[in-house]
């Protein structure tokens, strides 16, 4: 059994967010004891993009100070970061932390902000694929990762939340390098559990009280859910999320993952829950992204028809030139590099394309739609 503890929150008043944050993490009593006073942490955030809190896109300060605050209050020295989508430089790290709220965190509390654009080769022994890999710096010279998250559905994954937030500690642009090594789904979410087991995060806190539905993680509809929750095992966590917003946790490609591995089962009779319980929370389930993935066929139709139904329906991305303001950002954001702007409007090569989505999720004006077949209808209804 792992523990997952839930606490009610309808707004983002800081003291109300501060009380639910407590009360969660108060659950797990040998929490404190091991966070020794001066140790350095690194409270890792869902930084996507320059958006603003009220955007439901990134992890609301109100909670990433909630957070510090207890860390700091067992003597932690805390460091707030993240590796956003884009370029990893101080001048996009300044505009970021600006615009969602965590400057002014940091000139509440005291903690840093990570500034350091740095990366570092590490081995990954206990992997099963990311063997070698590269991560912020940051990430190796703390002594422990907090990983506080956002409640959103995700146009490759169908899901973010505390282990799909962790793929941040990859840098800047390396991970589209790494988006192309891992063009399935069920690839992806195999290196995503490499890079949560190398990293271990102590705790894990998933922001829900405005979450996203739809085509997150940047470009769907902002949904209230009026919860934070906390684990310490992050795949107990998001199993926890999966069943409350109505996604089967195995269909989540990193819940199935882990269960695959033992890391846990996936199941809710084996998550122990604390606080608000599973019974008492109603709500309708979420919106699920508009792009096809196979793990949605993955036990339903035989291997080879399922792979056939999934290539003849991928969804693609659509450009709107209408709202394009030819950033390029989705350009530099393509894994597999078939976007161009020789015409100073994005074009991509759609019969190569790997259906990854960054660059939707990191359109800053919404330009990118998800284009599904006509016959996803039929097959999906």
């Amino acid at each position: 059994m792992e523990t997952v503890s839930i606490a009610a929150c309808e707004t983002y008043h800081y003291e109300e967010v501060e009380k639910a944050v407590y009360a969660c993490l108060h659950c797990f009593s040998e929490l404190r004891t091991r966070m020794k006073s001066g140790s350095k942490v690194l409270v890792k955030i869902n930084l996507l993009k320059r958006n603003a809190p009220e955007d439901a896109v990134t992890t609301h300060p109100a909670v990433v100070e909630a957070v510090v605050r207890y860390l700091q209050a067992a003597g932690c020295q805390v460091i707030i970061g993240d590796s956003p989508g884009g370029p990893f430089t101080v001048g996009r790290l300044k505009s970021i932390y600006k615009t969602s709220g965590m400057l002014e965190v940091a000139e509440r509390t005291g903690c840093e902000l990570n500034y350091d654009t740095a990366a570092v080769a590490v081995i990954n022994d206990k992997a099963q694929r990311l063997k070698n890999m590269q991560i912020i710096k940051v990430a190796q010279d703390v002594d422990f990762i907090v990983s506080v998250a956002k409640l959103k559905t995700h146009g490759m994954m169908v899901y973010t939340g505390a282990v799909k937030n962790l793929f941040g500690v990859i840098p800047g642009l390396i991970k589209a390098e790494y988006h192309f090594k891992m063009k399935s789904a069920e690839n992806f979410a195999q290196h995503l559990i490499d890079i949560c087991e190398y990293c271990k995060p102590v705790f894990s806190v998933i922001d829900g009280i405005e979450g996203m539905e739809g085509d997150g993680p940047s470009a769907g509809q902002k949904r209230q859910a009026g919860l934070i929750l906390a684990a310490e095992n992050p795949y107990a966590l998001d199993t926890a999320v999966a069943e409350i917003i109505g996604i089967k946790p195995h269909t989540i490609p990193t819940i199935k993952a882990a269960a695959d591995r033992g890391l846990f089962s996936g199941e809710v009779r084996d998550l122990q829950v604390q606080g608000l319980q599973l019974t008492d929370i109603h709500i309708l389930p979420f919106k699920l992204p508009g792009s096809l993935h196979e793990n949605l066929l993955a036990g339903v139709l035989p291997g080879f028809i399922a792979d056939f139904v999934e290539n003849t329906l991928r969804a693609r991305p659509l450009f709107n030139y209408e709202l394009c303001v030819s950033c390029g950002d989705c350009q530099r954001a393509c894994p597999a590099g078939i976007i161009t702007m020789n015409s100073g409007k994005p074009v991509a090569d759609l019969d190569k394309c790997i259906s990854c989505f960054c660059c939707h999720e990191l359109c800053p004006k919404k330009a990118i739609d998800i284009k599904k077949h006509w016959l996803h209808r039929v097959v999906f209804k």
